[in-house]
């Protein structure tokens, strides 16, 4: 079975794929029926933003929709950037920083950004972690109100810790300075196969396969 993830992101669409290797889903990426532009990601949460997402998505096929929206949330920045992680780096560069808004910031700029912020705090102060919040619409579900779509959230989250120097090329996103609790290397030096065994949005998947499977 298809089911559309409301991101253009293939990195996203290769992940959850990957984890949903040997099951009958088979996410596709909705490629011009979701542009960036006209999904203004403005939410004050994870689960606001997946849901505007898969609900956009989810009126222009009337299928069922997966949304994602995670985040990196640092202990020293009070949680940021958080819902901002994807256009951290160019927040900075606009007339009101911290501003919401719905374009990204290229992985680099972000992650020499972050970094900056972190230059004069130690590393027993860079504790952070990483969320993923799932949104599923169910098309074609009539509920007791008469609603035909049902919406249900899947969430997981790692924690780990920010390093100064991005290693690894595997990934994507703030993967080259995130070392998860219990290991030595970044996500981007462990691999896709161990990622896909402890990451946030492995959780967050987990969570959905069980429920879409059993």
């Amino acid at each position: 079975m298809n089911l559309y993830l409301a991101t253009n992101n293939k990195g996203k669409v290769r992940e959850l794929n990957r984890l949903f290797e040997a099951t009958p889903y088979t996410f596709l990426a909705p490629g011009e029926l979701l542009k960036d532009t006209e999904v203004l990601e403005d939410g004050k949460s994870y689960r606001e933003n997946a849901y505007k997402k898969a609900f956009y998505l989810y009126q222009k096929t009337g299928v069922s929709v997966v949304a994602e929206d995670s985040g990196l949330e640092v202990e020293a920045l009070d949680g940021a950037p958080g819902v901002y992680s994807a256009r951290f780096a160019s927040l900075q560069r606009q007339d009101k920083p911290g501003s919401p808004g719905s374009h990204g910031s290229a992985d680099a700029d972000n992650i020499v950004h972050l970094i900056s912020l972190l230059v004069d705090v130690p590393l027993s102060r860079r504790g952070a972690r990483f969320v993923s919040v799932l949104c599923l619409i169910e098309g074609g579900v009539v509920r007791h109100d008469g609603q035909k779509e049902v919406v249900r959230y899947f969430e997981g989250e790692v924690r780990g810790r920010i390093i100064d120097t991005p290693l690894g090329d595997s990934g994507f996103g703030y993967d080259p300075v995130f070392v998860p609790n219990g290991y030595t290397q970044t996500f981007a030096q462990l691999g896709q196969e161990v990622k896909n065994t402890i990451s946030h949005r492995a959780m967050a998947v987990q969570r959905l396969k069980k429920y879409l499977i059993g």
